[in-house]
This record gives structure tokens, sequence and C-alpha cells, in this order.
């Protein structure tokens, strides 16, 4: 069985009264006032993917009676800021933040981890989501690494993100499902790379230059968790929400960031040596960071 992050445990009567109402938000307490802030502040060169979360967001949850769960995808390469803006949310929607039993984290690595495995894995999953939404339908299932998940793993899960599955009486469409996922990753950097070289700033690609690609990469891995997936063929997902590769001065500003968050004075340079130690794309102009922001932490220590 599935030894999965936040056990549904058994039903208390606040929950048998979740299960047959519609209007229970068990410890959902969105605040997209001060996600939006805190998005604005801390996600680093990231303007597109903020604005289509945020939209994606507002319309669900003003939304007092939506039709289908909120499915989201993040897609982009490593470092660029996914499972950063996932961290972010949990606590901008539920009370108890990481700690509430509504929010469900899934790792392949973790919870998935032996393919001969994968018919049990499917079983668990299903009764999973389905126990869990019968507990609140106010829940969050984020789907990390989704690149490394088995194939046809996760299409267990479909009946769940559309308009017509009924779990006892629980209003499951007011759940979220979000996905992160690297997939798609080479596609958006090639594309916001042919952009720079054409002299067109990175802030003007929109979701139309970058979806059917990232689409068709993760549909057509047969390493990623998408492959062949019904989830992307029967068009489940209602953002694809792509994090662009991030330029030097985004980097600095991570580092910044990271001075500060150790009481440290963030000196230029500091900064800048710590920037132009990180590897970037295409090598021979030095454009874009190759792994994003992700090994900032680890660096800044050898530039103290």
């Amino acid at each position: 069985p599935l030894g999965l992050v936040s056990s549904s445990g058994p039903l208390d009567l606040s929950s048998w009264h979740c299960s047959f109402s519609g209007t229970c938000e068990c410890d959902f307490r969105p605040d997209l006032a001060g996600l939006e802030c805190n998005l604005a502040v801390n996600l680093v060169g990231q303007q597109l993917a903020r604005e289509l979360l945020m939209k994606g967001l507002k319309g669900f949850v003003h939304n007092p009676s939506p039709e289908k769960p909120l499915v989201m995808s993040f897609h982009g390469s490593s470092g660029t800021g996914k499972t950063f803006v996932g961290s972010l949310l949990v606590p901008h929607l539920f009370r108890s933040g990481l700690r509430s039993p509504y929010v469900h984290h899934f790792s392949p690595v973790v919870h998935f981890p032996h393919a001969e495995h994968i018919e049990q894995y499917k079983n668990d999953l299903k009764n999973w989501i389905q126990g869990n939404l019968t507990r609140c339908g106010r829940s969050l299932f984020i789907f990390d690494d989704m690149d490394r998940m088995h194939p046809g793993l996760v299409d267990v899960i479909i009946p769940f993100l559309g308009p017509s599955w009924v779990v006892f009486g629980t209003n499951y469409r007011k759940a979220i499902f979000i996905f992160i996922s690297n997939a798609g990753g080479e596609q958006i950097n090639q594309i916001t790379l042919d952009f720079w070289r054409a002299h067109k700033d990175r802030e003007e690609i929109s979701l139309k230059d970058l979806e059917a690609s990232v689409y068709k990469a993760a549909f057509e891995n047969p390493q990623n968790g998408f492959w062949k997936s019904g989830i992307i063929d029967q068009h489940l997902i209602d953002f694809l929400v792509p994090f662009l590769p991030l330029k030097q001065h985004h980097v600095k500003r991570c580092v910044a960031s990271e001075l500060i968050s150790r009481d440290l004075e963030p000196q230029p340079d500091v900064i800048q040596a710590v920037a132009d130690s990180i590897p970037y794309f295409p090598a021979e102009l030095k454009v874009f960071s190759a792994t994003g922001c992700k090994t900032v932490t680890s660096r800044v220590p050898f530039f103290l």
C-alpha cells in the first residue's frame, strides 16, 4: 500500500458532513491577494506563469459551483520555479499550510519507485484519491516529477478530473490537481532562445507560442508520465503553466534573496561571482541559465 503523505484516517462527524455537503470548505481558506503579492516578490522572472496561475485560481475559487476540478500542469526546465510555486501555493490556500490533512503530495521516487508494482500503485492511487475526496472535496493533490512517473499510472485518476464523476455525494469538483514536470522544458528553452535571436523581448512570449510544443513533447515521450496520457488527449488540463529559462539578472535576484535569507548583506561582488559560476546556454553566448536558480543555495557558501 501507498505510504502517502497526509493519511486520511477515520472519518469524524465533520468529515461525514463534508461527504454529503457541497458547502463544506474544510481547511480551505484561500488568500489569493496574499499569494499574488508573494509571487510578485519571490517568484523571479516568471510573469507569464504568475499570470496564468492567478487567472486559473481566481476563476476557480470565486466560482461557487465549478463544473470540474481545477487541473493545472507546470512545465519548464530544472530550477525555474515550478516546485517553489507549489510550496508557495499551499499556505495561501489552506489554513494549516503544508500540515493540512487535505493537501496530498505525490513523488514517483518516494511513492511509486518500482515499475513492476505499477498495477498495485494504480489501485492504491485510485483508492487514495477517492477516499480523500470522500473525506473533503476541497482537497489539493500535487504530482511532482511527472517526467519520472511511470507511464500510464496517473491515468487511473482521469475519472476524477472531468465533470462527470460522483464520489458518495461529495462535491469533488472543488478539488485542485497540480502536475509538475520538466517535460517540454527543452521546447520552452528553444522557443525562448528563438525569440531572443529574433530580438524579441522574453516577456513577449505568450502561452500560444508554447502550448502545442509542450503538450506534444510530454505526450510523445515514452519516458514521461504523460506519455500517450488521456489527461492530455481528453483535454483535462485547464491551465498549462510554462516556466521560462532565466537570464543572469534573474539569477542575481535569486542570489541576493539567498544572502538576505542568511542575514547577510547582498554585496554586489558576491552576487556577481555566484551568478558567473553558473553554466549558461548557448555556451558561446551565455544567455540563459542552464540550471535556473536551482544551485544558488549550494553555491553561495563558496563565495562568502
